[in-house]
C-alpha cells in the first residue's frame, strides 16, 4: 500500500506506524460501572469499507496524518496532516 504524506510524497507502508481509529473516543465518567471501562479499553469497531485512521510517518517527515481509506481494497483516498485537521 502507498500513502501520499502531504510533505514527503508517495511512500510505502513500511515507513509508517498506524495509531488507529482517527474518530475520538467517548471516555466513560470516572464513576461509570466497570463494564462501561472495559467496553471503552477493550471493544473497537472493526467496520469493512471507508475509515479514517492515525498514522505517523516514523521513518520520514515524523508527522502525524489523518489517511482515509477503505478496509476492504486498501485503497487511499486521502490523506491530510492531523495538524491541519479541525477538532
Amino acid at each position: 500500500m502507498i500513502i501520499e504524506c502531504p510533505l514527503c510524497g508517495p511512500r510505502d507502508l513500511r515507513e509508517f506506524t498506524i495509531k488507529g481509529s482517527a474518530v475520538a473516543l467517548d471516555r466513560p465518567a470516572p464513576d461509570a460501572p466497570l463494564s462501561d471501562w472495559d467496553d471503552y479499553l477493550h471493544l473497537r469497531d472493526n467496520p469493512a469499507g471507508d475509515i479514517r485512521e492515525l498514522w505517523y510517518h516514523e521513518m520520514g517527515c515524523a508527522c502525524w496524518l489523518v489517511v482515509a481509506r477503505n478496509t476492504v481494497t486498501h485503497v487511499v483516498t486521502d490523506v491530510t496532516l492531523a495538524a491541519q485537521v479541525p477538532s
